[in-house]
């Protein structure tokens, strides 16, 4: 359906004007999930895993902007839990943010914690997932934010399929997984299967009875949303004899872009629109691996699900030939295509210009702790050479709003706003001096209302890999990205200051940088992470402490009463 046409109710006439000169009325939606287990079955093998209400992948929220939602988190599983809403804006909501000590404490076996927050400004597709170690393996679903009722789409379509939801499958208790990574030091086990809806697809074993399967009708365009929930895999994404047109990437139109590959990033989203104008068939939708890494293990497996003109189910899909898994140049010619659907108004002042190195190194270790790690190492990673340390009896947050922080030792704010020691970050063989980072609990204090633009260079230390990097409670602008050390003197002119997208998550191209601009106009603790879930279990995060500013409107608000306590 086309979303500007509205219902003949009383005549059109009457109609038009019922539909469309109305205010919208936003809506507050109300919901519970209930974590707890669940038994599935995935390559031949029956495993125990925790779900929201039992569904996994989790029930999708669906809300228009403007909505407010209040969700009530049940945790009946054996482990602690946060739900964290991925790219919602949380306008002085910091409390509903949800990573865990960084927000709230976690919500304990037992208990429950309300989360209340209004979705605004905002439209396209978001997800939620748990944020606590590794849950969000199986706690994640997606969040559908459709315009106001009487507000167009900027394009038209016929209708939609249901959210799709990539994933990772690990035929074992995915906490375990991380706890004997975390206690060895070593690099965790790859999964063992890509998913789509929860589904490996038809290349497995055990798995082709429950393909996800989507009916489609020949001549009509539809709206697919893709949602990258896969813990540790950036992925390419290709639907056998269409091309997708993307117009919205992380609830940010674009400017209409056709491709026959897209790119997604763990934690990044993207619509796309796709007619469906082949001969009547079965399509497969596949999805693999990029993995830009050199000499890293990945899960090298692709995942499948079933377009269906309403063949007969003998027929045999059609295959699409996807990108090699070390295909950097095709991820930056879909990244470096995309753009915002209008002209935006930046600010030519920066208030606080920032340099962050992103990366991996290694903690040494004493011969007595027989670590599992490169020459008896263990994996760390750092942004700025500091390997980011979580509170574990507070919040960042509470320790804020509290004013005790520098009493209690929570957190500094000395995170620093250049690398403290300036290096040749992509050089093929960076010094080993180089290679440890410094554990800290450091935050960066920025005013409200400051403009903030951050340079994120990759580097090669270990290995240069493409990073996600994932911004809580803001978006951003992406000004521009390449490859090799960034020079301002040469690279600040390859700036989009005219149309530049709007995401919440950036990819670092590998052995590279990116450049992104936000306005710090919401107050409260945020994270910045790498979305690869090893990574910021290794430290690669920091956060930024934004001020209040003047009045209420412009200060975070007060904690809930039933705020988790640690």
């Amino acid at each position: 359906m086309s979303s500007s046409v509205c219902y003949v109710v009383l005549g059109l006439a009457a109609a038009l004007l019922l539909c469309c000169s109305q205010p919208a009325i936003a809506k507050e939606q109300r919901h519970e999930f209930v974590i707890q287990e669940a038994s599935v079955t995935r390559l031949c093998n029956a495993r125990t895993i925790v779900t929201a209400n039992g569904q996994y992948p989790g029930p999708t929220v669906e809300v228009s902007e403007g909505d407010s939602l209040v969700v009530n988190v049940v945790n009946n599983a054996t482990y602690n839990i946060t739900i964290h809403w991925h790219g919602v804006r949380q306008m002085r909501t910091g409390w509903s943010d949800g990573p865990e000590f960084v927000t709230q404490c976690p919500i304990r076996p037992g208990k429950s914690y309300t989360y209340r927050f209004t979705v605004t400004a905002q439209e396209g597709t978001l997800w939620w997932h748990a944020h606590s170690s590794w849950l969000r393996a199986t706690v994640y679903g997606a969040l559908v934010i459709r315009p106001r009722d009487a507000v167009p789409y900027p394009f038209d379509f016929h209708g939609e399929i249901a959210p799709i939801m990539l994933g990772e499958w690990w035929d074992m208790n995915p906490i375990d997984v991380i706890r004997t990574a975390t206690r060895t030091g070593a690099a965790p086990n790859i999964s063992d299967a890509l998913t789509m809806n929860g589904q490996p697809g038809d290349l497995y074993t055990c798995s082709s009875q429950d393909t996800t399967v989507f009916a489609v009708k020949s001549g009509e365009t539809n709206l697919l949303r893709f949602i990258n929930a896969a813990l540790n895999t950036e992925l390419f994404v290709s639907l056998a004899g269409h091309n997708m047109t993307v117009v919205g990437a992380d609830a940010s139109y674009t400017k209409p872009y056709a491709t026959s590959v897209i790119v997604l990033g763990p934690g990044q989203t993207t619509d796309v629109l796709v007619t469906f104008d082949q001969p009547p068939g079965r399509y497969y939708l596949a999805a693999r691996a990029y993995a830009s890494a050199q000499g890293v293990p990945f899960d090298n497996t692709t995942t499948t699900a079933i377009f269906d003109y309403g063949a007969s189910s003998m027929a045999s899909p059609a295959m699409p030939t996807l990108p090699a898994y070390n295909d950097t140049a095709t991820v930056t010619a879909f990244t470096t295509s995309l753009s915002n659907l209008h002209a935006v108004e930046l600010p030519s002042a920066v208030d606080e210009d920032l340099f962050f190195t992103v990366g991996v190194g290694l903690f040494n270790c004493s011969a007595a702790q027989n670590c599992g790690g490169p020459n008896g190492t263990r994996f760390a990673a750092s942004m700025n050479n500091v390997s980011f340390v979580l509170p574990s009896t507070v919040s960042l947050l509470q320790a804020h709003y509290q004013g005790d922080a520098a009493a209690n030792g929570v957190f500094t704010t000395d995170f620093p706003a250049n690398p403290l020691v300036q290096f040749d970050y992509t050089a093929q063989n960076v010094s080993r001096a180089l290679w440890q980072p410094v554990p800290g609990t450091k935050l960066y204090k920025l005013k409200f209302g400051s403009v903030v633009q951050v340079v994120l260079q990759g580097t090669n230390i270990f290995a240069g890999e493409n990073h996600p990097i994932h911004i809580h409670g803001y978006d951003f602008f992406i000004l521009a990205e390449g490859f090799g050390n960034f020079d301002a003197a040469t690279d600040t002119a390859k700036f989009n200051l005219h149309d530049p997208p709007m995401r919440n998550t950036v990819g670092v191209p590998v052995n590279g940088w990116a450049v992104i601009r936000f306005d710090a106009d919401n107050p409260g603790v945020w994270l910045m992470h790498c979305h690869l879930d090893v990574h910021i279990t290794w430290g690669l995060a920091m956060a930024f402490l934004v001020e209040d500013g003047v009045g209420e409107l412009q200060s975070l608000g007060a904690p809930p009463p039933d705020l988790p306590v640690c």
